[in-house]
């Protein structure tokens, strides 16, 4: 009997995997039943975050903004596994800098992974999973975008995160809306800080206390408490959820 949330036979692309939320999560996917393909800028890292998961993860190496990296990738999951049925659009950077000092390079270098690379992956996955639901297949994936309660909130000196992460809401609705005929759903979780050494710099002394004190559990969450939600989504028992935006932040968009 198949648990809730189960990914039993399907098979997951997973951006930004070598290290962080994205490795924690393709070992939840493993975990739930399923496969993943990993991709990272990182290969070494990469490589190494997934050599204990053998012949149940692909990893490919590239950069998740590169178009023609993006459609060879979907070309050698499906070939590998026979078919792709879930997206996490999970690759990210952060730029830090006040909208007075930040660079035109800081600003396009963030939404290039964070929007152009969300939206590259989205359109050749989508386009997979529409062929699959025209040959009959008429649940044939979902996607997952990882934004952040700065795209719902605004962040100080990450003007450019905070712009990526809010359109990656607008994004996903879109997705949804253009995708439901298809039988694809798209979602979004909304990130608080995670301890991964992406949030390093908010964690460490200067900001730890100020941070802390806008979040109302009081702690930061750790990768393996933010990838079941993710795997529901992912899974045929959210099948009648899409467009959603769910936040995993310990309650951080609720504090004033």
């Amino acid at each position: 009997m198949q648990g809730l949330g189960s990914l039993e036979n399907k098979t997951v692309i997973v951006t930004g995997s070598a290290q962080g939320i994205g490795a924690a999560l393709v070992g939840k996917i493993i975990s739930l039943g399923g496969r993943a393909v990993a991709v990272d800028l990182n290969g070494d890292k990469l490589r190494e975050t997934m050599s204990p998961y053998g012949d149940r993860v692909l990893s490919l190496a590239g950069d998740v903004a590169d178009p023609d990296f993006v459609a060879e990738s979907v070309e050698k999951a499906v070939s590998h596994f026979g078919a792709v049925h879930g997206l996490c659009n999970n690759a990210g950077i952060t730029r830090t800098a006040m909208i007075e000092k930040m660079s035109l390079d800081q600003w396009n270098q963030v939404l290039n992974v964070h929007l152009t690379g969300a939206f590259l992956w989205t359109k050749a996955v989508g386009i997979h999973m529409i062929e699959r639901f025209k040959a009959g297949d008429k649940t044939p994936g979902a996607i997952v975008n990882h934004s952040s309660v700065a795209g719902l909130k605004g962040s100080i000196g990450q003007i450019n995160y905070s712009a990526a992460k809010s359109g990656q809401l607008g994004m996903t609705m879109a997705t949804a809306r253009e995708f439901a005929r298809y039988g694809i759903r798209c979602n979004t979780v909304c990130f608080g800080v995670i301890e991964t050494p992406m949030t390093e710099t908010i964690r460490g002394d200067k900001f730890r206390d100020g941070m802390l004190a806008g979040i109302p559990l009081g702690r930061w969450a750790q990768p393996d408490e933010v990838t079941p939600m993710i795997c529901f989504l992912l899974s045929d028992d959210a099948g009648y959820i899409t467009g959603q935006y769910i936040a995993i932040d310990g309650g951080v968009h609720i504090s004033v």
